[in-house]
């Protein structure tokens, strides 16, 4: 089945570095199809993307992650319920009382 597009056009020019325009030349060889085609596809599968992680985000902010993690201080779930149980008890008394609180 053959769809024809009544789009209108309008012809731009960019300036692009060598790789990218062997790069275009190669998709549209292997393809078959117009260089101006595989351009507007990229276009609308970058619109597309918008507001999303690219794989080169993705990958650095799992790198961050990976890096932090260890940097975590370890404590057991007693500490942790410990700490959590005063800072409850000094929310309702007023707060924490520090010999700065002290008058």
């Amino acid at each position: 089945m053959v769809v024809w597009s009544s789009m209108a056009t309008t012809k731009v020019t960019f300036t692009l570095d060598r790789l990218s325009i062997q790069r275009l030349q190669d998709a549209a060889d292997q393809l078959a199809v117009a260089k101006s085609e595989i351009v507007r596809e990229a276009i609308m599968e970058f619109y597309d993307r918008l507001g999303r992680l690219s794989d080169r985000e993705r990958s650095a902010m799992l790198r961050t992650f990976d890096e932090m993690v260890p940097a975590i201080g370890r404590r057991s779930a007693g500490a942790v319920d410990r700490e959590l149980k005063e800072l409850r008890r000094a929310r309702k008394t007023g707060g924490r009382r520090t010999l700065s609180d002290q008058k």
